[in-house]
């Protein structure tokens, strides 16, 4: 490709990004600092932002730019990152063209609404409030699936479903069968584990005086946290929100949020650990400098490596024995300091590091999937997952959601919300139409067991690495392997390079309950 014809695309494809970046950081202010007076003019100036982009991304012009680049390419291979590149752009343009600029406007414009209901329905536990912003926001979505339906077809050519349309900005390939082969084995073996190791009640649950940590001592342990695992202020925030999130709003500008839950001592911590972990992959992914932070190419692989990589932080390293050593220490300080009358009785969870271990990883099933531990997450994915089909292609009306939610939650955990705040309210992610991605937090939960396993075989144990002290041979493995593929591969491509075995089920349970075993055992 000549000197030129790079020049004139990466000039569009720079200044898109730009903008995307611009939507990005008045996003970024609604969830974290904006009144909620603001949200009306909030989605009027993102609706314009929207309008602007798909323009961008669907015009004439661009498509002519971008042909020309095509056309001087020549006969290099289709492993070449040019041609990726430019395969992945011409990608997003045909979809972008399918698109009606007056849909994109009102989707932009209907989030905004919807985040906005959603914030005052769950501070009310009122779904009713929610329930006409969610009604609209699927019947765009499944608008939005209707229009790009022309393009959207899997390996041999068959038409992708409602939802599976939907699920592709994701999980690119992902199919509802291939998500039955792999989800499967975890309906069938979670509820058993939960009925034999999920029923002992948090020591903690018992005394409340002794989790509670003031916002101040949770947020001191979160910036040691953060200092330790390599976090910038020149180039990294940490706010809080009302769900935590993580986003990145240029090639040296990453954002990320927690936030503190009454009663959860730990909530703040490991949410800080989950989302550090995010903004850690998107500070690995290949972008160069700031011209190739505007490239497809260097773009996260798919939201289920991105989850990989927040649970691998969270979980496999937040959660585990030889951190949890670590940490105890600096937890019973934190609770003896803030009264003296919890000085020298802290209680076993606070002075005892096996208790402590035991805390960070509750086995008790619970009504919020943030909060919940390792062996009941995936139910709760499989949930919302089921949820989402029957609300975009099984005609579940949204007036039915609240009383359905109840119903397959007490199926799966054994447990019923006591309100919609508690249920069908918890989650952000309806509220801006997000359908689809729920999955990539189960295949997340998998495809970081697999890594696990493939660092181990390469490094050794990761708990070895953790009571040493060494951290970073842990993010060096990950740099080496698996932030540096970017978007060159899928998810299931890149878990077969890695680990060579294809996606599934088996490392994750394997892992799971060998923990189980040493946690219920009493002696770690």
């Amino acid at each position: 490709m000549t000197n030129q014809a790079r020049q004139r695309l990466a000039a569009h494809v720079r200044e898109t990004r730009l903008l995307g970046s611009i939507h990005g950081t008045l996003y970024w202010d609604q969830n974290t600092l904006m009144p909620s007076a603001g949200a009306a003019w909030r989605g009027e100036q993102l609706a314009l932002l929207a309008r602007q982009l798909h323009e961008r991304q669907s015009s004439a012009a661009y498509a002519d730019i971008l042909a020309a680049a095509e056309a001087e390419l020549g006969a290099r291979p289709a492993t070449d990152p040019w041609r990726q590149n430019l395969a992945l752009l011409r990608r997003d343009l045909e979809r972008q063209r399918l698109l009606d600029p007056a849909l994109v406007a009102a989707l932009s414009l209907a989030r905004t609404r919807g985040y906005a209901l959603w914030q005052e329905a769950r501070s009310q536990a009122d779904h009713a409030r929610f329930a006409p912003a969610l009604a609209e926001l699927i019947a765009l979505r499944q608008e939005q699936a209707r229009q790009l339906a022309p393009v959207e077809r899997d390996a041999e050519g068959r038409p992708r479903s409602c939802w599976e349309i939907l699920a592709q900005p994701f999980e690119p390939g992902i199919s509802k069968a291939r998500l039955a082969t792999l989800f499967k084995p975890l309906g069938q073996r979670l509820p058993p584990l939960i009925e034999r190791h999920g029923r002992q009640v948090s020591a903690m649950a018992l005394d409340p005086h002794q989790a509670v940590l003031s916002d101040t001592a949770q947020e001191r342990l979160c910036q040691q946290l953060l200092q330790e695992w390599g976090f910038d202020p020149s180039q990294a925030v940490l706010a809080r929100s009302p769900h935590p999130f993580s986003t990145t709003l240029g090639p040296a500008d990453f954002r990320i949020t927690s936030r503190i839950v009454p009663g959860q001592p730990f909530s703040a911590f490991l949410a800080t650990a989950h989302e550090w972990g995010h903004s850690l992959y998107e500070q690995g992914l290949p972008r160069h400098d700031q011209q190739w932070f505007a490239w497809p190419l260097g773009d996260a692989t798919s939201m289920g490596v991105h989850e990989s990589q927040s649970l691998f932080w969270e979980c496999r390293v937040g959660r585990g024995e030889a951190f949890a050593r670590r940490w105890q220490p600096r937890f019973r300080q934190a609770i003896e300091r803030q009264t003296a009358r919890n000085a020298g009785q802290a209680g076993a969870q606070w002075q005892d590091p096996a208790a402590f271990w035991r805390e960070l990883n509750p086995r008790r099933p619970g009504l919020i999937r943030v909060e919940s531990d390792e062996l009941s997450y995936c139910l709760h994915i499989l949930l919302r997952y089921e949820l989402e089909l029957a609300l975009l292609e099984g005609g579940l009306s949204v007036q039915e959601l609240p009383a359905e939610w109840n119903r397959r939650m007490l199926a799966m955990l054994g447990i019923a919300p006591g309100n919609d705040a508690e249920g069908c309210l918890q989650d952000v992610h309806w509220s801006e139409g997000l359908f689809g991605y729920f999955p990539s937090y189960a295949l997340g939960h998998l495809i970081s067991a697999q890594l696990a396993e493939a660092m181990e075989r390469e490094i050794g144990p990761i708990e070895a690495r953790l009571t040493a002290g060494d951290d970073r041979a842990l993010l060096d493995w990950l740099r080496l392997h698996v932030h540096p593929l970017g978007r060159s591969v899928t998810g299931e491509e890149l878990v077969l390079r890695v680990s060579g075995a294809r996606l599934d089920s088996s490392a994750f349970l394997t892992y799971l309950e060998a923990k189980l075993e040493k946690l219920s055992s009493g002696h770690p």
